[in-house]
């Protein structure tokens, strides 16, 4: 367990799941399906199984495409070079990709019209796949073993299809937070999913959306489990989310445990590359103390995400930094109301936090802007040694220390 003590009893679940669960959707940790969205200017994973598409790198405009479509997401961008260059889509690109991109294209006008799209596209996907899986069961009676190798890649190939368009189309309903409606997608796919790791984790993180954490742990602990012995290959993410379903069904014992575990880790990779950032143990600790903070328990929620930010050479960046500036905005917005009193020896901690920022973010933009963006902020401002500063200010003016 981090040095910081261990994490307090948390038997009253329904306390937080109002407040937590709204503050938990906003982190990048805790919102993703698939792998996380991309934190604010930050070279995350791509969305829902996106990044999974490949276009031929061969030429010129697909690699445009999936520049611009999906690392950046500009789909009005995208739209407008897939229209301009319509004499190459066709040489390009293959009917499901067309397919796929229109309806993905089309989500940002009419969603109902994309989610008919994504399902036409996956009723035609289903039907090949029954066809391959008798395929397959067919195969097995031959004992040819080539085509049997063969016949299993062009199930694994259309099943890789068919989940890419089942992930682009729930995530309508994800962004409009109707989690049930995504679970329901996800249920109607089983049948073919059902051994699919990318499947299992985001049907998990739609259950812990949905503050199903027991559900959700079920899901989350064989990720886990399949990786113990090299749980930092494991994503941040999916650490982060079962230890917080432990916290939400008080089995404290087994964070405390997973986060030993990380921390004896990330130990160890820092004795043998000391100049290695390793960030799972400071994402765990974030979505914790964000957790805390969300429930009114400021002392205990800022001093883990104080702890997480440490050492400051290595895990002060642009998006911890961002998660982290949350928690303090909302201590000061209450203080300011007067519904949270701080102890003094928090708020000197605090305060010297933010000095410890001011050090250390000289160099650390404090967003990262977007190539295509025509304004661009004050580069002077853009630094999170400015944003610890202007902190630093709102605390004193709201304890009354500049008086």
């Amino acid at each position: 367990m981090p040095s910081s003590g261990g994490v307090p009893g948390t038997s009253h679940r329904e306390e937080a799941q109002g407040t937590a669960q709204d503050t938990l959707e906003g982190l990048c940790l805790s919102a993703g399906l698939g792998t996380p969205w991309a934190p604010p200017g930050g070279d995350g994973g791509g969305v829902w199984g996106e990044g999974r598409l490949g276009v031929s790198a061969e030429s010129a405009a697909p690699a445009t495409w999936s520049r611009i479509s999906g690392r950046r997401r500009y789909f009005d961008l995208a739209a407008d070079v897939l229209a301009e260059n319509a004499h190459l889509t066709y040489k390009f690109l293959s009917p499901y990709m067309y397919e796929f991109l229109d309806a993905l294209l089309t989500c940002q006008t009419a969603p109902e019209e994309a989610f008919r799209k994504f399902e036409e596209m996956n009723s035609k996907l289903t039907e090949q796949l029954r066809k391959l899986a008798k395929q397959v069961q067919d195969t097995r009676h031959i004992r040819d073993d080539e085509v049997q190798s063969k016949t299993l890649q062009d199930y694994d190939l259309m099943q890789e299809k068919y989940i890419v368009v089942l992930m682009a189309q729930a995530k309508i309903y994800w962004n409009r937070e109707n989690f049930q409606m995504v679970e329901k997608i996800f249920r109607k796919s089983v049948e073919f999913c059902n051994d699919d790791d990318t499947w299992k984790l985001n049907v998990a993180h739609v259950l812990f959306m949905q503050n199903k954490y027991k559900e959700a742990i079920s899901f989350y602990e064989p990720i886990v489990k399949k990786h113990y012995d090299s749980i930092l290959n494991v994503s941040a993410v999916v650490l982060a989310n079962l230890c917080v379903s432990y916290i939400m069904t008080s089995q404290n014992e087994e964070a405390e445990e997973l986060m030993r575990k990380i921390e004896k880790e990330e130990e160890q990779i820092s004795y043998d590359d000391p100049d290695k950032k390793v960030f799972h143990l400071c994402i765990v600790n974030l979505v914790i103390g964000t957790l805390y903070c969300a429930k009114g328990n400021y002392d205990f929620g800022i001093s883990r995400v104080i702890k997480s930010l440490e050492p400051y050479n290595k895990k002060l960046g642009t998006d911890t930094w961002f998660y982290a500036k949350r928690c303090f905005l909302s201590l000061l917005e209450n203080m300011s109301k007067h519904m949270v009193m701080l102890r003094d020896a928090v708020v000197q901690e605090c305060v010297q936090f933010l000095e410890h920022c001011e050090v250390y973010g000289k160099e650390v933009p404090a967003i990262i802007e977007q190539p295509l963006e025509e304004i661009h902020g004050h580069i002077g401002k853009n630094t999170v040694t400015y944003e610890a500063r202007l902190l630093k200010a709102l605390f004193y003016e709201v304890i009354g220390w500049n008086k």
